[in-house]
């Protein structure tokens, strides 16, 4: 059985949890492949909200077996505070599993997030100072601690020293803080070592043996295109690959074994911290998107920034993934809007873009080209087919299918998971597959 991805396809916050929970029933493995806990996800289950940071939104499917993948950094006390959170709800967590190979994010990685943003000044990244950064640098620089270091005193004191060697430097002479000791941090995370032990395990075979039995994996990646190191707008982005590629390297499958990409797009465009935002409303309907789609982010409580459907990012972003599906979310928002936007192009200094443009200060500059598409009125919350929706609704995710190159497999008419038109079977199964406006 070939495996799945979920992909965000703007700048995250798109509804990648409650997709990855609507096919939790019929998936057997939920992979998070990439970010920490920067990467949340808020997943409505019969009018109750459970808002998720580390763990994968499988957690919350009965049978479906939650896996925490080598290209995930792991904040110990948040993995720990969250499973804590989700047992006293009666969710069960014996079967999450973590991958060996996963690093660590340890508190120097936090420290070092908030005094370098704050070194940064109006140059701040806008980084949740989690210290996910941080932690992939130490990674990439082989500086890195690894879930399975946990296990051997020895090694582990020896990468916390050489650590904390270079960054107690930095501490010190640049940011004027105290030194951190070696032995505090080696304790600290050697706390964690026996809850840890019955879910480590070798993920890469596990998953794998999975999918050779048939059964089905699910990748879930956190973030989103847009904040992706090498695709994403740059430097205003995470530190992983939230992109398809990323999850093969973040889960250990190889892209041979991967049958659909599906990317979660929603209705309207929605950012967190700081960088360009071509369609950013800074007046009464960003004020208006904020409210009614309740955006603000899991992890940082931060209100997010609104604005209008970008179409060349989402043209974009299916390409770099190559999306077999799109997954429309927060449809529902719209409604009561007279005429609805859509970004189809973009102006910049007088040239019009009908792509994304090549450079940062070319995207920084850009003006958005709208195309204008009546809205409606009619409550579509209770939709459960395309035929159901409004035809002012129905033109408008037809239009953004034609925009996008890719068919939009199920519309988001509401929070809950039964609050989904389902257009296509996000599972392989061409004797299914219809267009939107059939």
């Amino acid at each position: 059985m070939p495996a799945v991805m979920i992909v965000g396809a703007q700048w995250g916050d798109e509804g990648k949890g409650k997709a990855t929970d609507l096919l939790g029933e019929s998936v057997d493995y939920v992979v998070k492949p990439n970010g920490g806990n920067n990467a949340g996800h808020t997943v409505v289950i019969h009018g109750e909200k459970f808002e998720l940071k580390l763990l994968p939104a499988g957690i919350l499917s009965p049978g479906v077996t939650p896996v925490i993948g080598n290209g995930v950094v792991v904040d110990l006390e948040a993995l720990s505070e969250e499973i804590e959170v989700l047992k006293a709800r009666g969710v069960d967590t014996a079967r999450l599993r973590i991958s060996a190979n996963a690093h660590v994010v340890a508190p120097y990685h936090r420290t070092l997030d908030k005094v370098t943003e704050r070194f940064l000044g109006k140059r701040a990244i806008g980084t949740t100072g989690r210290g996910i950064g941080p932690a992939y640098m130490d990674k990439v620089g082989r500086l890195g601690i690894r879930i399975q270091d946990l296990f051997d005193e020895s090694i582990l004191r020896q990468k916390v020293e050489g650590a904390l060697r270079q960054k107690n430097a930095l501490l010190v002479k640049l940011y004027n803080r105290r030194e951190v000791e070696i032995d505090e941090i080696t304790e600290q995370l050697l706390g964690y070592a026996e809850m840890l032990r019955p879910m480590v395990v070798d993920t890469t075979t596990l998953l794998n043996d999975a999918l050779d039995r048939d059964e089905v994996v699910l990748m879930e990646g956190g973030q989103a295109t847009f904040l992706d190191v090498d695709h994403g707008t740059y430097p205003f982005v995470t530190s992983s690959n939230p992109t398809a590629g990323g999850s093969c390297t973040g889960s250990g499958i190889g892209p041979t074994r991967v049958d659909r990409v599906i990317g979660i797009v929603k209705a309207y465009t929605t950012r967190v911290g700081a960088g360009p935002f071509p369609t950013e409303l800074e007046d009464e309907w960003g004020e208006f998107l904020q409210r009614v789609g309740g955006e603000v982010g899991v992890n940082t409580g931060r209100p997010r920034r609104c604005g209008w459907y970008d179409a060349l990012m989402i043209r974009y972003a299916a390409r770099v993934n190559g999306f077999t599906d799109l997954v429309l979310t927060k449809l529902d928002v719209l409604t009561g809007i007279e005429e609805v936007p859509i970004c189809v192009a973009y102006d910049v200094d007088g040239t019009i873009h009908h792509e994304m443009p090549m450079t940062q200060t070319e995207f920084h500059h850009a003006k958005p080209v709208y195309e204008m598409m009546p809205g409606w009125s009619e409550d579509i919350s209770t939709c459960r087919t395309v035929e159901e929706l409004p035809a002012a609704a129905r033109a408008y995710v037809e239009r953004l299918e034609e925009l996008a190159g890719c068919r939009i497999s199920a519309i988001g008419v509401g929070p809950d998971r039964a609050d989904t038109i389902a257009v296509h079977d996000l599972l392989p199964d061409p004797a299914q597959q219809r267009p939107v406006g059939a």
